[in-house]
């Protein structure tokens, strides 16, 4: 099959995205192996600490999709630089904070900025090429943020052991302002794909309200109890904020926070529930493997970066090859395949107990990272090339929102399990158990609904196409 051939605008455009890509990709993992250093200056506990990664994972899922369809209407480029502009400014400020809930608040603020950054870098990147490169948008977006994640708990690590953990947030100030030069000299002004169309807002605000009263519930109910007055009453609000939002859709027509015709798309929820049941995997092994290896086998910070290589490196890499992959065997093929390895990937880690050294982490790590490289890139591409391009910013939203849905509630389970187990390393065999077995009904899900059917034609042309050359 025929790639065409991209110029050079559609080459530097996509430069351009992944180096905005790696400003949030680094962000996620850069403050992994700071979270001992963190509960140290603030004289606080790794489950308040978590709330560093966590909130800020919590508010980027809660307003992802709002930013999507803010930058389907009003243009991708204004919106990503407002995003730039407010995580940027956040960043510095929770670099100065003089407690840890000042951190906590700052990190919010930061996950309001990526979630308006995120969805308009997938529609610009998706816009830019042709359809039948869809796959290379997809790889390199995941592959930048691969790279960005592998270099972050490495940065974080270096910057925690030499000058302080707080200097991970000042980095993102130059490496912002350089991600939006190239963004301003690089890629083209959007005119927005729906300028026509009123705001929703209304789905904005319950759908967000609901989003958060989920989300903390399933958080604050580890420390309080399931049927603590406050966990029923936020599962309660929650219920009405998200069944309202289905009721206020349903007669809000082209106004819509999710239109009909996303709503309605089986090839789209297919890829969203799978992504949302793979999603704990990843989340909790950027976790609790650096906890493990700087709690348990004396790493320090920067070890403990260097350390996850395997898995980061990997997820690089594979993140790449998975959009050339995609371009040649089909999305049914690669998503199923990289659900299938993130599974193992899982199940081969979850074997750690106290005696476990690091080289025998090492294989499951580059499993993980493999699965991980291959799932993400092909089912985000798989889930945007299902609608119609015109809400590419919203399907890449809607998919992330549900990736960040899954790792959030995930990484709650993962810490109720090890903080009540009778070791860090029980209890993070026991989760990593747990998170294997939710990622086998992903696979499930992946090889039955995921990219429609198998593409066999495309497969039985790469044979003979083998077999010529051959």
């Amino acid at each position: 099959m025929a790639s065409e051939r991209l110029g050079k605008d559609a080459i530097l455009g996509l430069i351009a995205m992944g180096v905005a890509v790696l400003v949030i990709a680094n962000d996620f993992t850069a403050l992994s192996v700071a979270l001992p250093a963190i509960e140290k200056a603030f004289d606080t506990d790794l489950s308040t600490a978590q709330w560093v990664i966590n909130g800020y994972a919590m508010v980027f899922g809660v307003f992802i999709v709002t930013g999507g369809r803010l930058a389907d209407l009003f243009g991708r480029r204004r919106i990503f630089f407002v995003g730039s502009f407010i995580f940027a400014v956040f960043s510095v400020i929770g670099g100065f904070a003089t407690d840890v809930w000042m951190l906590l608040v700052c990190r919010g603020i930061m996950g309001i900025g990526g979630a308006l950054m995120w969805p308009a870098v997938l529609g610009m990147t998706y816009d830019m090429l042709p359809k039948n490169r869809a796959g290379l948008a997809g790889g390199t977006i995941m592959s930048a943020a691969g790279f960005g994640n592998a270099v972050g708990p490495l940065l974080g690590g270096v910057l925690t052991d030499s000058i302080g953990w707080r200097w991970i947030f000042y980095v993102n100030l130059p490496v912002a302002a350089a991600a939006g030069l190239v963004v301003l000299l690089v890629v083209p002004r959007d005119a927005p794909t729906k300028a026509h169309e009123p705001i929703d807002y209304r789905g904005m605000a319950v759908l967000s309200a609901g989003l958060l009263m989920l989300l903390l519930a399933l958080d604050w109910g580890l420390d309080l109890g399931w049927t603590n007055p406050l966990i029923i009453a936020l599962f309660v609000v929650a219920g009405a904020a998200l069944a309202g939002f289905s009721w206020f859709e349903r007669g809000a027509g082209e106004r819509a926070l999710i239109p009909d015709e996303v709503m309605k798309n089986r090839d789209f929820a297919a890829a969203s529930v799978a992504t949302l049941l793979m999603s704990a995997i990843f989340f909790a092994a950027l976790l609790y493997l650096p906890q493990f290896m700087s709690k348990v086998l004396g790493f320090s910070a920067i070890g403990a970066g260097a350390g996850l290589l395997p898995m980061m490196g990997t997820f690089a890499v594979t993140s790449f090859v998975a959009g050339r992959l995609y371009e040649v065997l089909g999305p049914k093929v690669i998503v199923s395949l990289g659900a299938l390895l993130l599974s193992a990937g899982m199940f081969l880690l979850s074997a750690i107990d106290t005696t476990t050294a690091y080289d025998q982490l090492i294989f499951g790590m580059v499993v993980l990272g493999i699965g991980v490289g291959l799932f993400y890139s092909s089912v985000t591409t798989a889930a945007i090339t299902a609608l119609d391009p015109s809400r590419a910013s919203l399907a890449g939203a809607i998919v992330y929102m549900f990736q960040i849905a899954g790792g959030s509630i995930g990484l709650g389970l993962n810490t109720a399990i090890v903080v009540s187990a009778s070791s860090l390393s029980h209890g993070i065999h026991t989760a990593f158990l747990v998170d294997g077995v939710l990622a086998a009904y992903g696979v499930v899900v992946a090889i039955m609904f995921v990219g429609g059917k198998l593409d066999t034609k495309r497969l039985r042309g790469l044979q003979h196409h083998h077999r010529g050359h051959a």
